[in-house]
């Protein structure tokens, strides 16, 4: 099923207005949404809509609070996000670092008392529009088993960063697990199999059933129950794989967030204040030397990375070359909804007395 990316964003945003927030944060969070479809991120699109309802209710979050600032100096910020989404105290956080950077060279700034902040190469593409490097860093419910462990404690703990460049920036974005949980969240919605080796039971053997992780994960991330297995670390099940540089790379999240932020580490977001801490920088390249001449040599390096001899019917994508494609692409032909997700749209709609999407303007 695809719509437009346009009919998405009319959805959200009048969703959002009902749900109490003001115009223009509504609007902010619709476009994350709608960036990330756009750019084949379903796992952090409109499918996470049902989610954010549930946290309204909970007061987990606050539509109508707005974040903080508790602390500030020229390159430095310590935010409290006051229980707003986390996309709201972000985008303000990092539009402050983007001032500062250009006036010092490098900012960067802790965000406590947050929650979910969608992608994190949002924030970072933020930057990037300015011509600036950007960093951006969260952690998550605990959904991830450190090396040899038989049951979660890290988050997927997400990791953003961009660079300038042509004709794109360079922009990575990506968990620091093998896998985000969104991603097996659509897999189980769908009805298919992990195709990979991202998951274990509390036995650390591994799972492929996407539904069966999914009802373990979310028991362990959103209740007190903490039965075994979860999400791998990067390196996979073994240690010869190198999975202990994985567990060391979720760990530097950790510390840059929950711990920097005196939050909650991500073991302890399913209970007590469930909140979430962020961790942003921003530097300026051109303190380095000429911004045009950085960005030639980058994109110089890449084209080089990409006509490398490759195996036959394969090709050498650089990060975020495949989702600037996807995005192009969506933004012509619509973007994908699986059947579980718009089954959650046309709830919510019901809920806030917003006008679903009709099948007239669904193509299949």
């Amino acid at each position: 099923m695809r719509i437009s990316a346009e009919t998405e964003r009319e959805f959200l945003q009048a969703v959002f207005k009902a749900q109490h927030f003001s115009d223009q944060d509504g609007a902010l969070l619709a476009d994350t949404l709608v960036d990330a479809d756009l750019r084949g991120i379903s796992s952090h699109g409109i499918q996470r809509l049902a989610w954010y309802t549930r946290m309204i209710k909970d007061h987990t979050l606050e539509p109508e609070q707005q974040p903080k600032i508790l602390k500030e100096s020229s390159t430095s910020l310590l935010i409290d996000a006051n229980k707003s989404m986390g996309q709201i105290a972000s985008a303000f956080t990092m539009n402050k670092l983007i001032a500062k950077a250009k006036q010092s060279s490098i900012a960067m700034a802790v965000i406590r008392n947050s929650n979910h902040f969608g992608t994190a190469g949002y924030y970072s593409r933020m930057a990037a529009k300015q011509g600036l490097i950007g960093i951006s860093t969260t952690n998550t419910r605990p959904l991830v088993v450190p090396t040899n462990s038989l049951e979660a404690f890290l988050g997927s703990n997400a990791l953003a960063f961009t660079f300038p460049a042509d004709p794109h920036p360079f922009v990575f974005d990506g968990a620091t697990a093998v896998v985000s949980s969104g991603k097996i969240q659509v897999l189980a919605k769908k009805g298919e199999q992990i195709p990979g080796d991202w998951a274990v039971d509390e036995n650390r053997h591994v799972l492929h059933d996407a539904k069966t992780v999914e009802d373990n994960l979310a028991k362990i991330a959103f209740s007190e129950e903490r039965p075994g297995g979860g999400v791998l670390t990067l390196g996979g099940q073994d240690e010869v794989n190198s999975n202990y540089k994985g567990f060391g790379n979720s760990l530097i999240i950790e510390l840059l967030t929950g711990i920097l932020a005196q939050g909650s580490l991500s073991a302890d977001t399913n209970t007590g204040k469930h909140d979430f801490s962020q961790f942003f920088m921003v530097i300026d390249p051109a303190f380095f030397g000429d911004l045009d001449v950085l960005k030639a040599n980058v994109t110089n390096m890449f084209d080089r990375i990409r006509h490398l001899k490759h195996l036959p019917g394969t090709k050498i994508m650089i990060p975020g070359d495949r989702e600037y494609k996807h995005y192009d692409e969506n933004l012509v032909q619509g973007v994908s909804i699986d059947e579980a997700t718009l089954d959650e749209m046309r709830a919510v709609g019901d809920e806030f007395g917003v006008t679903v999407p009709s099948e007239a303007s669904v193509e299949d």
